[in-house]
């Protein structure tokens, strides 16, 4: 079997001494449908790499701190700054699960990957399942944090809510000053808010059966009070091949699991219990034949 490398990314960085490796990535800006999209690469190797999309309204430092240098120990990591957030500025185009997976695409063309495991928050989760449904021969593995397929997935709470995040609620936030410091339009942090959470206020569904058909095994993880409806996540792991008695029949390849005492934005605090399971999953040999795929 071919084995997946990381091209362009794994031999520069292979070309790095170790301490500036471990130090400083290698940023750029890439030409993606339309978008300027700004990417760090980080760690070393030639394995497959890491992609990490970050939550809604947020950016690379602001949602992976604690995270990205732990991942970067053991694989290649590209970062990403999504349509609008962070240094990738806005175009006119609305923001959708679609165009944002598609982005992730034309960024691993770029750098010439011919294929990635996917890591997302909240939003970027959404993202990374879609990317898996849309682009099945470019992705390995996903990993979805606190992520749904469907606008009902949502607890009634939460849906409520979407309406109400606007600029001037989030003004003074640590979102706020991330935009206000990162964006090469700072002056558009409240039509910038709008244009997002717009994505969130129509129903979607990325389709029960494309999920369950695509070919990447994904781990979903939750936290006991994320905001995410537990019949959801039931349904979302049931699609992927879950709900087995293990000891008596192969496993799904892919996984759930449910962080107790953690809310939506506190998971992502939890990076000590996280991270080794995260691992553990990327590096899991492939399923024995016969066993179930996904």
């Amino acid at each position: 079997m071919k084995a997946e490398i990381l091209t362009l990314p794994a031999l520069v960085l292979a070309t790095m001494p170790p301490s500036l490796r471990a130090q400083e990535p290698i940023t750029g800006y890439a030409p993606v449908n339309g978008l300027q999209m700004y990417y760090e690469l980080h760690g070393a190797g030639t394995g497959v790499p890491l992609v990490l999309l970050h939550g809604s309204l947020m950016t690379i430092p602001g949602n992976w701190d604690g995270w990205l240098g732990e991942l970067a120990k053991t694989r290649p990591v590209i970062a990403v700054e999504l349509q609008g957030h962070g240094r990738t500025a806005d175009v006119e185009r609305d923001f959708s699960y679609e165009n944002l997976a598609d982005d992730v695409v034309g960024l691993l063309d770029h750098l010439e990957v011919p294929r990635a495991d996917l890591l997302g928050y909240s939003m970027g989760g959404g993202v990374a399942i879609q990317t898996a449904i849309r682009h099945a021969e470019r992705v390995r593995r996903v990993v979805s944090i606190s992520a749904v397929f469907r606008h009902d997935g949502w607890v009634d709470e939460a849906l409520q809510a979407f309406p109400n995040i606007t600029g001037e609620v989030l003004s003074g936030s640590p979102i706020e000053s991330g935009y206000l410091r990162l964006s090469p339009t700072p002056e558009h942090f409240a039509e910038f808010v709008e244009r997002v959470i717009a994505m969130d206020l129509v129903p979607y569904d990325f389709g029960a059966e494309r999920l369950r058909a695509t070919e990447a095994p994904i781990f979903f993880i939750h936290g006991d009070a994320d905001g995410v409806r537990l019949e959801h996540i039931a349904e979302m792991f049931r699609l992927r091949g879950g709900e087995v008695l293990g000891d008596v029949r192969p496993r799904s390849a892919s996984r759930l699991a449910v962080i107790p005492d953690a809310t939506h934005v506190t998971l992502m605090e939890r990076a000590d219990l996280i991270i080794p399971m995260v691992v553990d999953f990327l590096d899991a040999a492939p399923p024995e034949q016969g066993a179930q795929p996904n």
